[in-house]
């Protein structure tokens, strides 16, 4: 069975973007690329929303982020908005149920893993498809100009840590198996 991870970048008080701040909030340095290409080596397939898809592939076009490595990985876009053809290469539009695709698709095996997508990140949660959670957590508070709330609508969620480390001496990647909750443990 294909393994799912949710993988995330964040700021500390859990926003994936900010309002004027520079992609990766001016802060990727040589152990974070570093880590980007050796992750980028790796066999799996991206999973995407339509918002992260449509941010993604105008990167792509315009040049304004380097995506050549996602851009010739296949994607996997969940939408109901989106038509076909889709101009970003590599990329299968699905637009019936992304549980149930992501279910097929698992049972398939290969790697998966979501980038950016709160929503679909959430809903592949909450039916208990995700199976690691990793988070690189840039060291800002962004309570002024913080968009992309990612943990907005999760369940409870008890985390096992399964690795972490410092990349470049202030970001913090950490790896987790998520176990969803009922309610409080004890409730």
């Amino acid at each position: 069975m294909a393994e799912l991870m949710i993988d995330y970048i964040t700021s500390l008080d859990g926003f994936g973007s900010a309002e004027g701040w520079p992609g990766l909030w001016g802060m990727g340095g040589p152990d974070y690329y570093a880590f980007l290409e050796q992750d980028g080596r790796e066999d799996y397939t991206t999973l995407l929303g339509a918002t992260t898809y449509r941010l993604f592939a105008r990167f792509a076009e315009t040049g304004e982020e380097e995506m050549a490595e996602v851009t010739a990985r296949p994607k996997v876009v969940f939408s109901r908005t989106l038509t076909e053809p889709l101009e970003w290469a590599n990329t299968t539009l699905v637009a019936g149920d992304a549980v149930e695709a992501v279910r097929a698709m698992k049972q398939d095996g290969g790697a998966l893993r979501t980038i950016g997508s709160p929503s679909l990140a959430r809903s592949l949660l909450i039916a208990g498809l995700v199976d690691r959670v990793r988070v690189v957590v840039f060291p800002v508070v962004n309570g002024a100009t913080g968009g992309d709330r990612l943990y907005d609508g999760w369940p409870d969620v008890r985390l096992e840590l399964l690795d972490s480390r410092t990349l470049d001496g202030r970001l913090t990647l950490l790896e987790y198996a998520p176990t969803v909750l009922d309610g409080p443990p004890g409730a």
